[in-house]
């Protein structure tokens, strides 16, 4: 059985227009490099009254491998001499990751901050 010629699978291309010798693929745009600094300036921390986000540092002690100090963006997770645990909430990113991460289930109690306050981000 032979298929008819406007059936047939055709090579895939982006587009259907032929190639001309010479054309390039265009690359990704020239966006500006901003630091990571620069970026951080624009971010505004509304610390609620009640914690968003509450770590069970005890619980901490007994984690071998800690993941949550690796996984998180800003760094509140610190490891202490004595094998405990220091978190500080306030200038979370609310991302969630070290809930991910964390074996010991119920160490970490995460919860979106009431509206108005939290992670406020600055577009201009």
């Amino acid at each position: 059985m032979t298929m008819l010629p406007r059936f047939r699978r055709r090579p895939w291309s982006r587009t259907s227009a032929p190639r001309r010798s010479g054309d390039e693929t265009p690359g990704p745009p020239d966006w500006p490099e901003h630091a990571f600094e620069d970026r951080m300036a624009t971010v505004e921390f509304r610390v609620a009254e009640q914690p968003h986000i509450v770590v069970d540092t005890e619980a901490c002690r007994s984690c071998a491998g800690r993941p949550c100090i690796g996984v998180c963006p800003a760094d509140l997770f610190t490891p202490t001499a004595d094998g405990g645990m220091v978190f500080n909430h306030e200038q979370c990113f609310e991302c969630g990751a070290c809930t991910l991460v964390c074996s010991q289930e119920g160490t970490i109690s995460w919860s979106y901050p009431p509206g108005g306050q939290g992670v406020v981000l600055r577009w201009a």
